[in-house]
């Protein structure tokens, strides 16, 4: 299902807001740190400690589960293929924003230092 414009623009600025928060924001750095910290001595600390701040990693799947909920509460499935393929495209451009989001917070955080 493809959601009107504004409730379009309003699910990505939710999920880009929910990755800054995840991701980026001071007041999650000592929660993110202490999982940073567990995960270190694994093999895949790297790759787990840049899909936590990545917009385009982590904010993939926050597009996705909020796209998901908003979905779930319309109690809306696709009746088609071509529904599901729609839906699945929604969740791609959401994400592709919150993706740009980062890279504009990436650079004004570089801008001002």
């Amino acid at each position: 299902m493809i959601p009107e414009p504004y409730v379009f623009v309003l699910l990505a600025l939710i999920a880009a807001r929910v990755w800054k928060l995840i991701g980026d924001d001071r007041i999650l750095d000592r929660p993110r740190d202490w999982v940073l910290e567990r995960i270190k001595d694994d093999e895949r600390a790297v790759y787990w400690g840049d899909f936590i701040v990545c917009p385009w990693c982590a904010g993939f799947w926050v597009s996705g589960l909020v796209y998901g909920f908003w979905m779930a509460t319309l109690g809306k499935l696709p009746d088609s293929i071509e529904e599901g393929f729609v839906g699945i495209g929604v969740w791609f451009a959401i994400s592709a924003l919150v993706g740009l989001f980062g890279l504009g917070v990436e650079v004004l955080q570089k801008l001002t230092k």
